[in-house]
């Protein structure tokens, strides 16, 4: 426990020292308080253009930086010779993984706190802006993104041998889980006889932690009816009282894959050393 606070103390030291994390922390409130600016009229509720508007930059942005703060962070050990020098205190992989993606979450909560707490005080000043019950879920899609997109940036770096390496894996990743996933999703599910289309999609979904949590907003801000017909099932569970526990432990266990597996693929690399 010791060595995965130290860890994780040092890594959040090294991120906000880091002028990527900056300079994605000025990039995300300057689009939260543009698009603020221009629906100004009053508060939004629910499900609506503005909401959708947020949740698809949020999506675009958001899982990009998780993976090439936490990527970088990792090949930046190894290409700078730290890990070699970590490896010489008794530091465990598994503490070693762990911390930083602790240290990781907390530099990734920071610039989502910032956006949004630059939109909400504009938002106050300009009498506009998100209701509580929407800036809540909003808040919660940006947190949940980065988390999830962290936890693959570390089977990322974990790979990547060096940050050109991890650069290019990272965008691999974010164009095939967020710019390519519709298109993808739709041949697919063409393809297949009609019975399999639904279990299809819930597989197909879980796959992809940014199209889970979109959906499971989506749906808690009320747009669920735009989902389809072939969504309704996930509108009932999700409205449910089972559906956050659900989701968590989702989420849970597919941060702990990630996780799990970067263990594995580092530590084997690690004995070879």
């Amino acid at each position: 426990m010791t060595e995965t606070a130290y860890v994780a103390a040092r890594e959040m030291k090294i991120g906000f020292r880091n002028p990527w994390a900056y300079s994605f922390t000025a990039l995300f409130a300057l689009f939260m308080l543009s698009l603020l600016l221009i629906h100004s009229q009053g508060y939004v509720k629910g499900y609506s253009g503005m909401s959708g508007t947020m949740l698809n930059l949020a999506l675009y942005l958001l899982p990009l930086m998780a993976l090439m703060l936490g990527s970088f962070s990792l090949t930046g050990e190894k290409e700078e010779g730290n890990w070699e020098l970590l490896s010489t205190y008794p530091l465990g992989t598994g503490a070693f993984l762990i911390g930083k993606y602790i240290g990781l979450a907390a530099v990734m909560l920071a610039v989502v706190a910032m956006g949004f707490g630059i939109s909400g005080v504009a938002g106050w000043l300009l009498g506009g802006g998100w209701d509580t019950f929407t800036y809540v879920r909003l808040l919660f899609f940006s947190v949940m993104l980065s988390l999830f997109f962290l936890g693959i940036s570390m089977m990322v770096g974990t790979l990547a041998r060096n940050r050109w390496q991890a650069l290019t894996i990272s965008v691999g990743v974010w164009f095939f889980a967020i710019i390519a996933w519709p298109s993808l999703l739709i041949a697919a599910l063409g393809m297949m006889p009609y019975m399999w289309i639904k279990p299809s999609v819930v597989a197909l979904t879980f796959l992809n932690p940014a199209e889970l949590t979109r959906l499971f907003t989506v749906v808690k801000l009320g747009g669920g009816s735009t989902l389809g017909p072939e969504y309704y099932d996930w509108m009932a569970w999700i409205g449910s009282s089972w559906g956050m526990p659900v989701f968590a432990a989702g989420a849970v266990a597919w941060i702990g894959m990630t996780l799990a597996a970067a263990y594995v693929v580092w530590e084997r690399r690690r004995g070879r050393v």
